[in-house]
């Protein structure tokens, strides 16, 4: 009888007739994740057909390009231009000045001057869209919905319609123009094109719904028991601004400045137009090597260029904001 009964089934949970395994006891054969335990080789599927469509998407759409864009960028340029696939590092050296008639710094001056338009574009747009920002944020909802859809329309035209607006709004015969000559800020009869003033009017009037949404969304949120806080401890309003305001609206003034800075100083279209083709940019260089250039060579190593510059700025970025 004794021997009948140790014959019996093994309690639950013990022997080998258990259906439900560790990880430790299948010998590394099954894994835990996210509270269950699955075969790794099942998991490791899994994971691989959910990791595909991105990275084929990257490798399509970016990796591809940018191999494409670097061996283009170390070719040259043939007698019409056609590209000579032999490889060697002079358009780079042409990028930093050297050419055939000794060094010339008029490409670096080209790269400064859209740091400097890219960097001026910003802060102006940062100083209209935190005033832009707070009026709507502390409207009631119904007409909040109406500002932030009026502050989207500019998306729904293209950037060379609008800025051909701008030609028509600055022309002679318009108020903008005439206000200018009364005030002696131009000759009568004059446009208000081409110039740095235009320019910059129609950078920032591109550029400002692009600050002023991600701004917006930190503004929503703000905590204004802080800012009464510290209005009741008599801080100035610049004091208010810099501890209160600022560290709550970093988060979208970051995004806002990235994505502002960054196309703002590769811009060519309002450039062109309102600047009088006058003002080079490194986005006017870049279209002219691929366009009537057709130095592709050269137009690729610009374009790698403007791309480290940004990396460096994102890199600088994200040194400064990270945790100590």
């Amino acid at each position: 009888m004794n021997e009948a009964k140790s014959a019996g089934p093994p309690p639950p949970g013990e022997g080998p007739a258990r259906l439900n395994p560790t990880a430790e006891e299948a010998g590394g054969e099954f894994v835990t994740w996210y509270g269950g335990i699955y075969r790794r080789r099942d998991l490791g599927r899994t994971g691989g057909l959910l990791l595909f469509p991105p990275l084929a998407w990257l490798m399509v759409f970016l990796a591809l390009p940018l191999t494409g864009l670097v061996l283009r960028s170390l070719a040259q340029r043939g007698d019409s231009g056609a590209v000579v696939w032999v490889f060697n590092l002079e358009n780079y050296r042409r990028l930093l000045g050297y050419g055939l008639f000794g060094w010339s710094p008029d490409h670096l001056l080209i790269l400064a001057r859209s740091l400097w338009v890219g960097l001026v574009t910003t802060v102006l747009c940062v100083i209209l869209a935190y005033p832009l920002t707070f009026y709507i944020a502390t409207r009631p909802p119904r007409r909040r919905v109406w500002l932030l859809m009026l502050l989207v329309v500019p998306f729904w035209t293209n950037v060379v319609v609008r800025t051909y607006a701008w030609l028509l709004i600055l022309s002679p015969g318009l108020p903008p123009a005439r206000l200018a000559a009364w005030l002696g800020l131009c000759p009568p009869g004059a446009p208000l094109f081409p110039g740095p003033a235009a320019t910059y009017l129609g950078l920032v009037s591109t550029f400002l719904p692009f600050m002023a949404l991600p701004l917006y969304t930190s503004v929503e949120r703000l905590d204004w028991e802080l800012l009464e806080a510290a209005r009741d401890l008599y801080a100035s309003r610049l004091a208010v601004f810099r501890e209160a305001i600022l560290p709550q609206t970093r988060p979208g003034l970051t995004v806002g400045v990235i994505v502002t800075f960054i196309p703002a100083m590769a811009m060519f279209v309002v450039t062109d137009l309102l600047g009088g083709a006058r003002y080079m940019l490194i986005g006017n260089l870049i279209q002219n090597q691929f366009g009537a250039g057709r130095d592709w060579p050269f137009g690729a190593a610009l374009c790698l260029a403007l791309m480290a510059l940004t990396l460096i700025g994102l890199w600088f970025h994200r040194r400064r904001e990270r945790p100590r």
